[in-house]
């Protein structure tokens, strides 16, 4: 008889444990309040460079709670805001996943001020890389309305490793600058800048007034509106240089594609299936700026 209510203590309390249980695997992510105006860059990359280079106020470091020995990247982490005064929150993975909206962030969160682009007045200035080359011909990049993250993202990345002078993009119905362009570019938009103007055609007549050549990009192999088309691999220039990129979608519109003198395309290396005719844009972009910028090297040599 004495056996009976143990057990039913001994129930009781399991019972009481479970709920604990299931209660702390119930709770919620805790809310972490942004600063006004701020965004929240996400990735090792990105946050470490925008670290680094100091060109956008950085507010706080949040990075994933770890049970185990750190890994080194995250106590670099930790040394580089602690060398900049910048509070260090070490949180739950749900919690990092609410603060980029379940981005793949890498136990990395960073709350930033947001970068813009750049006047074109100041992309007449020297930039990264002008002091190593002074004698090359410039080669600039220009972005009709690219409006997808993740493509901007990767054009930036290739524009970067392939050497391209500036890139410069249309201002109001592109993509801004958002954390999700950094990550995509791995980083680079943290260390190289990004122009914009509101009037492409404008820019480019200027550009042409002053010597230089204006490239457009085309999936069709014959003339657009009378502009000649030429084979990317078949280029070749010796006078300062802008690509110009269109749109997902549309590519270039009439009025820019009028202001090219020629027209790049790029070769299939097999007959294509209707509807599979072209490339991504950032594909498109990395291969022809590869075509183009291999000129500079072999003129280097």
């Amino acid at each position: 008889r004495g056996a009976a209510p143990a057990s039913r203590e001994s129930w009781s309390w399991r019972e009481g444990d479970f709920a604990k249980a299931r209660k702390r695997l119930e709770q919620k992510p805790r809310f972490v309040e942004k600063i006004k105006g701020s965004e929240i860059l996400f990735g090792i990359a990105p946050c470490s460079l925008a670290l680094s280079q100091a060109r956008r106020d950085v507010f706080r470091l949040f990075l994933k709670q770890s049970h185990g020995s750190q890994r080194p990247v995250m106590s670099e982490f930790v040394l580089q805001a602690t060398a900049r005064g910048i509070p260090v929150h070490h949180i739950r993975g749900r919690e990092l996943d609410a603060l980029c909206r379940g981005r793949v962030h890498q136990g990395v969160c960073l709350e930033a001020a947001p970068l813009r682009f750049k006047s074109l007045e100041e992309a007449e200035g020297p930039g990264l890389g002008d002091e190593e080359h002074p004698s090359r011909e410039p080669l600039w990049l220009a972005l009709e309305r690219v409006q997808d993250p993740m493509n901007l993202g990767a054009v930036l990345r290739s524009a970067y490793f392939l050497g391209v002078d500036r890139v410069v993009t249309t201002e109001g119905n592109s993509c801004p600058l958002t954390p999700t362009v950094s990550k995509a570019s791995s980083g680079v938009m943290e260390v190289f800048d990004v122009y914009s103007t509101d009037d492409l055609q404008s820019f480019l007549k200027a550009k042409t007034a002053e010597g230089w050549e204006v490239v457009g990009t085309t999936i069709q192999p014959e003339d657009v509106e009378n502009v000649p088309v030429i084979n990317c691999l078949e280029f070749r220039w010796n006078k300062p240089l802008i690509i110009v990129i269109g749109s997902e979608g549309e590519g270039l519109s009439l009025e820019t594609q009028l202001l090219c003198h020629r027209m790049l395309t790029i070769p299939p290396g097999r007959a294509l299936h209707p509807g599979i005719e072209s490339l991504n844009v950032s594909v498109a972009t990395g291969i022809l700026l590869h075509s183009v910028c291999s000129q500079r090297l072999r003129h280097s040599d």
